[in-house]
């Protein structure tokens, strides 16, 4: 890390720099480094925000409300255009044709305002609808389009996401009164992230 213009070297463990990453502790090592970049390095920035915020928000009245629930109530509720949405995906292990694809774009057609936006929060991390649509669509490594895949897995699990990437993860579902029921069931609370 660089601090002044010069480098310094940070330990995510104690003697972490006696230790080599491999495929054993990548993910351990991500996770560390993750934690040390959104957490440790911004620890001050993030307290001083926090008072300042309290100032005009007490903590009681903010913690009557989860994280995306704030976040709607600070930024509003987005205007979102399911046709630039659609034009703008995606599709990894099926296509923009098959059945779930139809599916899915059907039930995202028929949802209030408020329910496409905690799909898009779900699936990207942000309610917001990006300046340009979709197309402007931001992921962790810059210009990242929202992304289907059709996953191996059992069609009683729910779907998931992986918000760095923009990426909606869906089972194969049977129908689409099951799709609809599986995607409501996340978006009311059982969500699941992972890292891919």
């Amino acid at each position: 890390r660089r601090v002044h213009g010069q480098h310094s070297q940070v330990e995510l463990i104690p003697d972490g720099r006696l230790l080599d990453v491999t495929d054993e502790n990548k993910f351990r090592y991500v996770n560390l480094y993750c934690a040390l970049m959104m957490t440790r390095l911004i620890e001050q920035q993030t307290f001083s925000f926090k008072e300042g915020f309290h100032e005009f928000i007490p903590r009681h009245l903010v913690s009557l409300f989860s994280p995306s629930e704030l976040q709607l109530l600070i930024s509003g509720l987005p205007e979102i255009d399911v046709e630039d949405w659609k034009q703008h995906t995606n599709y990894s292990n099926l296509t923009k044709d098959d059945d779930l694809s139809i599916w899915l774009w059907e039930i995202i057609a028929e949802m209030p305002h408020a329910t496409r936006a905690l799909l898009l929060q779900f699936s990207t991390g942000s309610s917001k609808v990006p300046i340009g649509g979709f197309a402007n669509l931001r992921g962790s490594t810059g210009i990242q389009l929202f992304t289907v895949s059709r996953v191996e897995a059992d069609v009683s699990r729910l779907p998931q996401s992986s918000t760095c990437f923009n990426l909606l993860k869906l089972p194969n579902y049977p129908s689409k009164e099951e799709l609809k029921d599986k995607l409501m069931t996340a978006l009311s609370g059982g969500m699941r992230f992972d890292l891919s």
